[in-house]
C-alpha cells in the first residue's frame, strides 16, 4: 500500500485507522475540491462573468417582452428620478469616485532565469521536480483547455497541480472564447495557487485549433482583445502570452500582434515568442532575428511588454548567443531542449558542458519513477502511469549524443541534427539508451519498474521527430 506506513505499525502490523485520501497530502497544491467539483457539473459556480449563450438568450428575451408588453408610464419614473437626484444622500455620493480600484499586479522578473516552458504529455509534476533538481528556476504546468476546467473534469484539474518544491509556478491555458477564459481566470483566482497566468496563443494541434484556440487565436484580434482584458481582470497575479511567429512561416504575423497588444495598455507581464509558425510546427531551424524584430516593434508610446525568445537552446552557448540579440529579455526558456537534457539548467548556470555518465542518466530516470510512484500511486495503475510516461519521455532522451565521444567541442551537436544510426556508447547502458527502437525504452523500463506484460506494446503519442 502506498500509505502503508501511515496507517499500519510496521512492528506489530496492527491497522492504525483509514489510510489519508489523496487530497491530505501536504506537498501537492491545487488539487480540485468535491464541492467545487460538483458546483462546476451543475452549474452553479457563482461565477460573475455570464456565459456566452446565456448572455445571448437573455439579449433575446429582453427584445421578446419588450415587443409583447405594454408601454409603461414614463412620467412617474422621470418624476422618480428626478425626487432621487435631487436627495440628499446622492447628491453626496455623486461628490465622490465610486469606480473600482485598479488590480494591484504582482510582478515576476523573468530576466536571467531558466524557465521550464508548458510540455505536453511529457511536462507533468514528477518532471518538473526533476527539473527543479538541476536548478530550474520557473516551472509552468502543461497546457490545460478551459472548456474541461469549467466542466470540472479531474483528468484536466490533474494538469493544475503544483509541488510544493515549485517556488514559482505558472498555469497555462487555452481556449477560443472571452467567456471561457474569463471564467477560468475566475476560477484560478479563487480555487488555485499560482504565481502567473500564461495565456496559449502558440499550441499547433489540429484539435485545439479548430475550436478557435491555440495559433488560431492570433488571427482574430478582437476576439484576442476580448481574452486578454477578461483575464487581467480577473487576475491579480501577472498574465503572459504565449505565441508563435505566425500561421504560415512566410507570412509572420506577430511583429503586428506584438504592438497590438502593447497598445491595448492591458498590463501584460511577458510574451513568449516561438520562432516557428504554426504550419511549421517543430521542423527547421527557429528564427530568432525574427524574435529581435518582433521586441523592436513595440511603441515608445507605451509602457513595453518583455520580450522571451523560444526555440532551439540546446547548450549554454546557445543561450548566450540568442539572449544576445538587442531588445529580449535574458531568459532560458526551455522545451525540448530539457527533454533531451534535463541537466541543461545547470549547464546553463554553470556555463560548462556536463559530459553525464550512462549511470548517472540512470539515476535521473530512477528520480522520475520515485517521484512518479509517489505522485500516480504503487499499485498497478500507479506503475502502469509511471511507465507509459517514462516511455515517451524516452522518446526524446534518446537523442542525446554524450559529448564526451565527440572528437572535438567546436562542432557540438545541434538539436535539429539526427542522431547516426547504430551508434555505440562507451558501456552497454549507454548504448541502451542511444537506441531509437521502443524495445530498448521498454527494456529500460523494466531495469525500473520491472518485466511488462506479454505483447506489450509502445508508441509515442506525440510525432515530435524534426530534427
Amino acid at each position: 500500500c502506498r500509505f502503508g506506513s501511515v496507517h499500519l505499525n510496521l512492528e506489530t502490523g496492527e491497522n492504525m485507522g483509514n489510510p489519508p485520501k489523496n487530497g491530505d497530502r501536504n506537498d501537492i497544491m491545487n488539487l480540485l475540491k468535491k464541492d467545487v467539483q460538483i458546483q462546476l457539473r451543475k452549474r452553479t459556480y457563482p461565477f460573475v462573468c455570464k456565459r456566452r449563450c446565456d448572455e445571448t438568450s437573455k439579449q433575446q428575451k429582453n427584445v421578446l417582452r419588450k415587443d409583447t408588453c405594454k408601454k409603461t408610464d414614463t412620467s412617474k419614473d422621470l418624476n422618480r428620478h428626478t425626487a432621487e437626484n435631487n436627495s440628499p444622500a446622492t447628491s453626496v455620493t455623486k461628490n465622490f469616485d465610486l469606480s473600482p480600484l485598479p488590480v494591484k499586479r504582482k510582478i515576476i522578473d523573468f530576466s536571467n532565469k531558466v524557465y521550464i516552458a508548458p510540455l505536453t504529455t511529457v511536462g507533468n509534476l514528477p518532471f518538473r521536480r526533476v527539473m527543479k533538481k538541476f536548478q530550474a528556476d520557473i516551472t509552468c504546468g502543461e497546457m490545460a483547455l478551459c472548456e474541461n476546467i469549467l466542466q470540472g473534469q479531474p483528468s484536466e484539474w490533474a494538469l493544475l497541480k503544483r509541488h510544493t518544491c515549485e517556488d514559482v509556478y505558472g498555469v497555462q491555458i487555452a481556449s477560443g472564447y472571452a467567456d471561457q477564459f474569463t471564467r477560468t481566470a475566475e476560477l484560478l483566482a479563487a480555487e488555485v495557487d499560482c504565481d502567473f497566468v500564461d495565456m496559449n496563443l502558440g499550441c499547433p494541434i489540429d484539435l485545439v485549433c479548430r475550436k478557435g484556440a491555440g495559433a488560431s487565436l492570433m488571427l482574430r484580434q478582437e476576439r484576442l482583445h476580448d481574452c486578454l482584458k477578461g483575464v487581467t481582470s480577473a487576475l491579480s497575479c501577472p498574465v503572459t502570452v504565449k505565441m508563435r511567429t505566425g500561421w504560415d512561416g512566410e507570412k509572420p504575423i506577430a511583429h503586428k500582434l506584438v504592438p497590438a497588444i502593447q497598445s491595448w495598455k492591458l498590463n501584460v507581464g511577458a510574451i513568449m515568442v516561438h520562432g516557428r509558425s504554426r504550419l511549421q510546427r517543430y521542423s527547421r531551424l527557429a528564427n530568432w532575428d525574427y524574435i529581435g524584430d518582433v521586441s523592436k516593434c513595440q511603441s515608445d508610446e507605451f509602457p513595453k511588454i518583455s520580450v522571451i525568445g523560444n526555440g532551439d537552446i540546446y547548450t549554454y552557448r546557445d543561450y548566450e548567443k540568442k539572449v544576445a540579440i538587442d531588445g529580449l529579455s535574458a531568459t532560458a526558456m526551455l522545451a525540448r531542449g530539457a527533454l533531451i537534457k534535463p541537466w541543461l539548467p545547470t549547464e546553463i548556470k554553470e556555463r560548462r558542458d556536463w559530459d553525464i555518465s550512462a549511470s548517472e542518466r540512470l539515476d535521473i530516470l530512477k528520480d522520475f519513477v520515485n517521484f512518479g510512484l509517489e505522485h500516480w500511486g504503487s499499485d498497478q495503475q500507479g506503475v502502469n502511469h509511471t511507465r507509459r510516461f517514462l516511455l515517451e519521455w524516452l522518446s526524446f532522451l534518446y537523442r542525446y549524443i554524450p559529448i564526451g565521444m565527440l572528437e572535438t567541442l567546436e562542432t557540438l551537436p545541434q538539436m535539429n541534427q539526427r542522431p547516426p544510426l547504430h551508434m555505440c556508447g562507451r558501456n552497454d547502458l549507454e548504448t541502451l539508451m542511444l537506441s531509437k527502437n521502443c524495445s530498448d525504452w521498454i527494456r529500460i523500463s523494466e531495469l525500473l519498474l520491472g518485466k511488462v506484460p506479454d505483447g506489450f506494446k509502445f508508441a509515442p503519442k506525440h510525432k515530435a521527430n524534426a530534427y
